[in-house]
């Protein structure tokens, strides 16, 4: 499995193609470095280099990728984890359609969740320049006739999908990437971004707010919440404990979705999730009730993905309630 990281290596920061790369599990330090690597089995990881990475993606038989980008307090094979189950469901349902390429970023190992919340929170925030350098190396690569000749564009699709934390980690991505890089406002490069459980304020999304960059630079958002999710009530009693107070997007949707742009939909979870993840509530977008057997919001999740519309039956429709 491809990957990218931000996370310090026990080796030198320094990148060197074909060496082995092993995270340092005792630095939750964000690195300022990112490595494009391949994970081959538990403690086995190899480092490409960028160029070569995206070079793989190209020329893999696959006719998109899906950008998992993890929530909080979650070490490395965890996230692996549940990237290749998420591989897993894709190509029961549809064999070489969907490649999952995780975006790992440095989370707490210390014990609690509580405890783990607001450094994790923090890592977010200092992860997004690596992850807008991310951003600037596909641009170049893509536009660089060396590597993609009119001849032989790369024309892979590209989406997001951002679980609780992962959320703050995009948003502040592109907004850091959009200040620093860019001219005139993110360009158009998902197709569709799935916001899942998303540990971020609910008026994120609204015009004229923080999150609107990622409406910006995708053709349709996707806003899963459930107001059961017990892992999102931790994060509002350490946010409260840090005296912001504001309801969180995965819990409640957006705030007022008048105020969003007109590219985001909400799909409410609460018949689901804590039946698909007990008793947390909070990762019920990989598989059912059962795993290895897909739950209804991946089948809304993996539909989109091969249609580019949420709702192909109706095209003005924005939100929907997910029901066994």
């Amino acid at each position: 499995m491809l990957f990218i990281t931000n996370r310090f290596p026990k080796q030198s920061i320094k990148t060197t193609k074909g060496r082995s790369f092993d995270f340092d599990l005792k630095n939750n330090a964000a690195s300022n470095s990112v490595f494009f690597c391949e994970y081959h089995k538990k403690g086995d990881c190899t480092e490409l280099g960028s160029i070569p990475f995206l070079q793989r993606l190209k020329d893999a038989k696959y006719r998109q990728v899906l950008i998992y980008i993890h929530g909080f307090s979650n070490l490395p094979e965890a996230v692996f984890d549940g990237a290749m189950e998420f591989q897993k469901l894709c190509d029961q349902k549809k064999k070489g359609e969907i490649l999952v390429i995780p975006l790992i970023w440095p989370c707490d190992d210390d014990l609690g969740i509580v405890q783990d919340y607001w450094d994790d929170q923090k890592a977010a925030d200092q992860s997004a320049f690596a992850f807008a350098r991310v951003l600037e190396k596909f641009m170049n690569w893509r536009s660089d006739e060396k590597h993609n000749p009119q001849s032989d564009p790369c024309l892979k699709r590209i989406n997001v999908l951002a679980h609780s934390m992962g959320n703050r980690v995009l948003r502040q991505t592109l907004a850091a990437w959009n200040k620093y890089d860019l001219a005139n406002g993110v360009p158009l490069l998902m197709r569709n971004t799935f916001l899942v459980a998303a540990d971020v304020v609910n008026e994120t999304l609204h015009v004229g707010e923080r999150g609107e960059l990622i409406c910006h630079a995708s053709r349709n958002v996707v806003v899963y919440y459930a107001s059961d999710d017990l892992a999102l009530r931790a994060s509002k009693a350490s946010n409260l404990k840090n005296k912001i107070a504001s309801r969180r997007l995965g819990h409640s949707g957006p705030e007022n979705m008048d105020l969003t742009p007109r590219n985001v939909y909400a799909v409410e979870c609460d018949d689901v999730n804590n039946a698909y993840d007990s008793p947390k509530g909070h990762s019920y977008f990989r598989s059912g009730r059962k795993k290895g057997k897909p739950g209804l919001v991946f089948d809304h999740i993996f539909a989109t993905l091969l249609s580019g519309r949420v709702f192909p039956e109706d095209e003005f429709r924005r939100t929907t309630i997910i029901r066994e």
